[in-house]
């Protein structure tokens, strides 16, 4: 295996050395990410091959690839190496791995996909890249052009390796848009050019420069750019042509004659794109340029056969997959045409009405607009796979939660917009009319005013009304000089700061009545209210000076002046819960904070390489201070000491922007360079407060003020307003405060993402009033008691509802739109007449007709009459209404669950256990179970079965919580409680469990003594007597705790009093007592007591002898079961560290990591653990081959049964549905089986299968580690291992540590990734 020649030396030592520093993970976590948008600047910027597909940030290369499982795109990796902007990509034809990509920097990159790391790279290319294609007739050539040419040929490995230069295609006389190889006639390539002409080149023909421009050209010096050229796949010599006015051309490069000129149904219509459809013979499709409208053409007709509005924005590249990704049902494959040529004497296409009937061929378009959306078409069902609707497209400058809504930020960015995204669904609802050139900075209104301000490279100032859509105010008091910062007074919400190149700082009133102008001696780049003093107000300047002014008073010079930054000064901000604090961010890399009051700077931060740009304050602990900067990095300070806590490194730019809402404290977001916005968790950073809560310590270790908490050394405590408020309303609570205590924190300190949901569904369990339900509870996962009622209210408000004045954000759906939507709910719900009614007022006749005899051959009959036009041909969605209609629920879920659509099939199935949907039956003989009953049974076992994929379906990507939820929502508590363990939610599933009660005891259990183990193991902390206490306190919890609370006293490193006093809180013997019971139960043959005994005792080393050879005599036996040894196993593993790595202690020590190794294995195949397996069984083999040990182990037996359980098991672990099965032989059946035996059931069953963190799936951008375990690059948050340098995925780790508690490194040292 790969990991072992990484890490072999370990193996290699018997002794672990003192030198060792243990490596913490990274506390801060990513828990979301809004990806870029595709850039609109350059032509080739989206590709696919297979099951993936590709498009372009400005600085990054997005992969999605399908996800058979659920039949939908997944974002699968950033790939980001290039400095600037990325100028075209291109997939390889013959290996579906490689990509290639060209820059502005001059740089060409080799990609492979699957190991998602750079093959090769060409710097210092002769010119731009600025057009990039793979050659066709070579295996390992990519070919570039810069504008004028030439052509340059890489060649990337083997003798001819190098670039040379095409011999004819050079020295164009206007520059290249695009050019193409030909598929198959070998080396022959067009261009198309700047001036609407084409050049055509094939080895040993006539080279035809600046040929075949449009008509209208002709003798005159008019530019009209070639837009798209593709060669016609069944044909040598027939080329599709567009140019951006002229239109599409179909063109012969033989004969360069023009063959068809198509014409478009409007004059205004401009071709930005076009691709050929591969499925069906002479078809092509073209993407408008003004409005996002695809057309369909055939080569037979001149006209479009179909014309599809997608968006309101024009198309910027498409691109038609190859092969359409694969349905998880089969679908009869048309008919093939048997064409010899695209353009040969085809048969023609029948006389289309314009209420036309024409299928549209199977297949899936690759859809990149000009405002950075991208979406994968359906062209066949005529509907959106996957659509990611806008995304910025350039630098994110600045971000900001709207103060009365922290599922609300709002961006402002280079590319003229400001987005407004709900950060629970990651979707932008609002964006801003655009057109401002660069806007650099935001500010939200206060309270619900529902409008931003915005500064502008060049138009000044603005506000905008966010839900009317429009701007209501401009400032130009800064003349065309940019503005930098602009900030709206959240104390007096009449007055706004800007500030600018021009050396000014200004405020003035909404209205635009100037206040003041604070003239600087140069460039003003920040500005800052203070949250403790509405009249004052800070500025960062770019004589490296950051001022304070005071507003009330009528003079024009600064308060004070703050000197001592290298550099320029950018942000500046106030601390919100320390008055006179100011914190200031500059280009010498470093951010200082001062005191207003003491007129001193009081502490210097030194870390960033590079200028610093975003900087904030978190809103409850009053210490911490997190900046942002362009060595691409975030950085949480501790400002007591000056210390980095931590250092975040996975933006692929300069970090610009960074905050975080009031009542989501501990929930960051950041923006950046790169074109994304990313959301953290810094809930980690606390983690002592969250089990403070958890364990009901008393309010002064949770709750503090200021002064306390900045005393070097003290815990973290809260110090903000929302904590205090959630104290006061705790306090003020009748019955039970510990539920509201436990609910109210665990909303503040979990990232957004469903533990709101969760927190409404454990109300609904515990029989909460509907009334008190909040809105939101009705767009997330609902109880099965509320699903139906209230998708039923949706449909009737859709059929409803009138349009706003100013519509509703974007994508604002059409009345045709709301009714679909409504009869789809409707459908779903039973409700089949007023279906049929809504499919009547829309026009699709055949869709009421079909489900009308499911109300009354008598309606049916009168529908017929009223029967308008034709029915047309069935979309294959039209099995929807017959298996309704008919009552077949079972087909129609299971329908709906091969398509992926959980959700979907999640509604069916409870509408039909309310009775919304009646099986047809025959009468049935008395005595026999009512059907009715039947049926209800089965809908119940069916509604469970879809609450179970739905619940997969999120938590394999990464949303642990909103698994949870589809648990709760069908009352399955054990499994919502097992997947918030898998999910290393701990503190929650403590809160949600202790809420529930009964039915979820054992699984809080378990999550208390995970927690216990955290606290056990806080690398710096664990000594002190706090986080002793926090370990022992949660494992008093559990009733009959003594064997945990044994482990806590037998791992505690401390004196013999502090280990006494520990004891006597456990209510366990004294030290020196358990020596003697330890002597006394091992004279007597007690073994596990002597075990037990000895680890508590001074000489807790005693103890591995015994339990060690009590497990070897066991295993020699041919009847032993985990059962029978995990336990004494696992007791000896809370030996000291200091003793167990100990010189006097190798043999033993060995020989328990091999054990554990082993018996780790076991119990991976026990809860299914599929990925850590094969490296615990890798682990022990070397651990046998490399330490001198006598065990009853052998090497070769470790094969035969990894082998055995590969082979019988296969199907769980196949990656791809082609991936082939070959059956497992007898003897493997046989040694299964007794591993089987062995092995027996895991009591707790809720938490079989592998954990996945929140973010597990989200790629990494810039911070890259490769698995010690796998040798693959990690996806979502690393663990790093106690050596510093070796890093495991935290999944991996988690699953490590719970089967076996020691390092992979096989050092000895317990592994702490909880």
């Amino acid at each position: 295996m790969a990991w072992i020649t990484y890490i072999s030396h370990w193996f290699d030592q018997d002794d672990w050395y003192e030198g060792l520093q243990r490596k913490n993970m990274s506390q801060v976590r990513q828990v979301g990410l809004l990806p870029a948008g595709c850039q609109p600047w350059n032509k080739d910027v989206c590709a696919a091959h297979g099951d993936r597909f590709a498009y372009c940030a400005t600085l990054a290369v997005y992969v999605y690839q399908l996800d058979h499982r659920y039949n939908e795109f997944k974002l699968h990796a950033i790939m980001s190496e290039h400095k600037k902007t990325i100028t075209a990509i291109s997939w390889c034809p013959h290996d579906p791995d490689l990509f290639a990509s060209g820059s502005m920097d001059n740089l060409v990159i080799i990609w492979n996909v699957a190991e998602q790391k750079v093959v090769a790279k060409l710097n210092n290319t002769k010119g731009i890249p600025a057009s990039l294609s793979w050659c066709w007739n070579v295996d390992d050539a990519v070919a570039f052009v810069s504008h004028r040419g030439p052509l340059l040929i890489w060649t990337i490995s083997g003798a001819d390796s190098g670039v040379t230069v095409h011999k004819d295609a050079h020295s164009f006389l206007s520059d290249i848009c695009v050019f193409r190889w030909h598929t198959q006639k070998r080396g022959k390539v067009v261009f198309g050019h700047i001036d609407g002409s084409l050049s055509i080149f094939q080895p040993g023909n006539k080279n035809q420069k600046h040929v075949l421009r449009p008509e209208s050209l002709e003798g005159t010096d008019e530019e009209d750019p070639i837009t798209a050229v593709e060669w016609d796949p069944l044909s040598t010599d027939y080329l599709l042509v567009a140019n951006l006015h002229y239109g599409i051309r179909l063109v012969d490069s033989e004969s360069l004659c023009c063959i068809t000129t198509f014409s478009f149904p409007s004059a205004a219509a401009s071709v930005q794109c076009l691709a050929w459809v591969p499925s069906a013979p002479g078809m092509f499709v073209t993407g408008d340029s003004q409005v996002g409208v695809l057309r369909f053409w055939n080569v037979s007709r001149t006209t479009p056969i179909d014309n599809f509005k997608l968006k309101k924005t024009g198309f910027h590249c498409l691109h038609v997959l190859n092969s359409p990704p694969r349905k998880k049902f089969l679908i009869q494959s048309p008919t093939k045409n048997h064409y010899t040529s695209s353009t040969s004497e085809a048969v023609p296409l029948p006389n289309l009405t314009p209420n036309h009937a024409f299928s549209l061929p199977p297949g899936h378009a690759v859809c990149c607009f000009l405002d950075g959306g991208v979406g994968l078409y359906d062209m066949g069902a005529k509907k959106w796979d996957f659509l990611r609707d806008l995304g910025h497209v350039e630098t994110i400058f600045d971000c900001k939660f709207k103060p009365d809504d922290p599922n609300l930020l709002a961006t402002a960015s280079f590319d003229g917009t400001i987005k407004v995204w709900d950060i629970n669904t990651l979707t932008a609802v609002y964006t801003s009319p655009g057109n401002e050139g660069v806007i650099y900075s935001l500010s939200w209104a206060p309270g619900d005013l529902n409008c931003i301000a915005g500064a502008t490279s060049r138009n000044g100032a603005f506000i905008w009304d966010v839900k009317k859509g429009k701007m209501v105010q401009r400032f130009n008091e800064h003349g065309k000089d940019g503005i930098f910062c602009i900030a709206w007074s959240h104390k007096d919400s009449k007055r706004i700061a800007t500030c600018s190149g021009d050396g000014f700082c200004i405020i003035r009133t909404i209205d635009g009545k100037v206040l003041h102008k604070y003239k600087h001696p140069a460039a003003v780049f920040g500005c800052d209210w203070s949250q403790n003093n509405k009249d004052m107000i800070a500025t960062g300047c770019e004589d490296k000076n950051v001022r304070v002014y005071y507003v009330a008073t009528s003079s024009d010079q600064p308060l004070k002046v703050f000197s001592g930054h290298k550099a320029k000064v950018f942000h500046v901000r106030w601390s919100p819960l320390r008055e006179g604090i100011l914190g200031s961010g500059s280009d010498d890399g470093s951010v200082r904070i001062w005191d207003y009051t003491q007129d001193a700077c009081i502490n210097i931060l030194s870390g960033h390489t590079a200028p610093v740009r975003g900087l904030m304050w978190n809103t409850e602990i009053p210490y911490l201070l997190i900046s942002g900067s362009w060595d691409y990095t975030i950085k949480v300070w501790d400002t007591r000491e000056g210390i980095c806590l931590d250092t975040v490194y996975d933006h692929g730019a300069d970090v610009y922007g960074l905050t975080c809402h009031p009542s989501r404290p501990f929930t960051m977001a950041s923006c950046s360079r790169d074109s994304t916005v990313r959301l953290w968790s810094l809930a980690p950073l606390v983690t002592p407060l969250q089990i403070n809560i958890v364990a009901d310590r008393p309010w002064e270790e949770i709750i503090g003020n200021t002064d306390n908490a900045i005393q070097q050394g003290t815990a973290p405590l809260l110090c903000g307003k929302v904590s205090r408020d959630i104290k006061q309303d705790i306090e003020k609570e009748a019955g039970n405060p510990r539920v509201k205590k436990l609910k109210w924190f665990s909303e503040c300190l979990s990232p957004p993402g469903g533990s709101h949901n969760l927190w409404n569904l454990v109300a609904v369990i515990k029989g909460q009033d509907d009334s008190l339900l909040p809105q939101s509870y009705a767009k997330g996962i609902m109880h099965l008691k509320h699903l139906i009622k209230f998708r039923t209210s949706e449909a009737q408000e859709l059929t409803t509802v009138k349009m706003s004045k100013f519509g509703g954000g974007i994508g604002v759906p059409t009345k045709e739109e709301r009714l679909k939507e409504a009869a789809e709910i409707h459908l779903r719900l039973g409700h089949i007449q007023r279906y049929c009614e809504l499919m009547v007022e829309l026009g699709e006749w055949d869709k009421a007709l079909s489900v009308a005899p499911g109300v009354s051959v008598k309606y049916w009959r009168k529908l017929m009459h009223r029967r308008a036009d034709q029915l047309i041909q069935e979309d294959k969605d039209d099995v929807i209404p017959y298996c309704i209609a008919i009552g077949d629920v079972k087909k129609l879920v299971s329908f709906f669950m091969s398509r992926g659509q959980l959700k979907e099939a999640l509604l069916v199935a409870q509408a039909a256990c309310e009775g919304n949907m009646q099986p047809l039956h025959l009468a049935t003989p008395d005595g026999s179970p009512n059907p009715d009953d039947v049926c209800k049974e089965d809908f119940n076992e069916l509604l469970r079965k879809v609450s179970r994929e739905l619940a997969e379906w999120h938590f394999q990507d990464g949303r642990a919580v909103l698994a949870a939820c589809c648990h709760l929502a069908v009352d399955n508590i054990e499994l919502a409680m097992a997947y918030l363990i898998r999910g290393n939610e701990l503190d929650l599933a403590v809160c949600v469990g202790t809420v529930l009660g009964e039915a979820a005891v054992p699984a809080t259990h378990y999550a208390l003594e995970l927690l216990a183990r955290k606290c056990m193991m806080f690398p710096t902390c664990f000594p002190s007597v706090g986080y002793r206490n926090l370990a022992a306190d949660l494992l008093l919890m559990i009733p009959d705790s003594e064997l945990h609370l044994v482990k806590l006293c037998a791992f505690y490193p401390g004196c013999t009093e502090e280990i006494d006093d520990l004891h006597e809180k456990c209510k366990l013997p004294t030290v020196e007592e358990c020596l003697q019971l330890a002597e006394t139960a091992h004279a007597n043959g007690n073994v596990f007591e002597a075990i037990k005994n000895y680890l508590l005792s001074q000489e807790p080393e005693k103890a591995l002898p015994i339990g060690i050879a009590f497990i070897k005599e066991y295993i020699s036996s041919s009847d032993w079961n985990l059962d029978t040894i995990y336990p004494v196993l696992d007791l000896l593993s809370y030996i000291r560290t200091e003793k167990l790595v100990l010189h006097t202690c190798t043999v033993a020590r060995n020989e328990l990591l091999i054990l554990y190794g082993y018996i780790g294995a076991l119990l991976a195949i026990r809860r299914q653990y599929q990925s850590i397996v094969p490296a615990l069984y890798e682990y022990t083999s070397q651990l046998l081959k490399r330490r001198e040990v006598s065990v009853p182990l052998q090497i070769e037996h470790l094969s035969k049964e990894l082998d055995a359980w590969r082979a019988c098991t296969q199907h769980i672990n196949q990656l791809t549905e082609e991936s082939s099965y070959t059956p497992p032989s007898e003897s493997q059946r046989m040694i299964y089986s007794t591993l089987l035996k062995r092995i027996k059931e895991e009591p707790l069953k809720g938490i079989i299968g592998p954990d996945y963190v929140t973010g597990s799936n989200l790629p990494s951008h810039s911070d890259i580690h490769n698995s010690c375990l796998t040798g693959l690059k990690i996806q979502g948050p690393v663990f790093f291992l106690e050596d510093g340098k070796s890093a495991i995925s935290l999944n991996d780790a988690l699953m490590w540590a719970k089967v076996n508690p020691f390092s992979p490194l096989g050092t000895g040292i317990r592994l702490n990734p909880f």
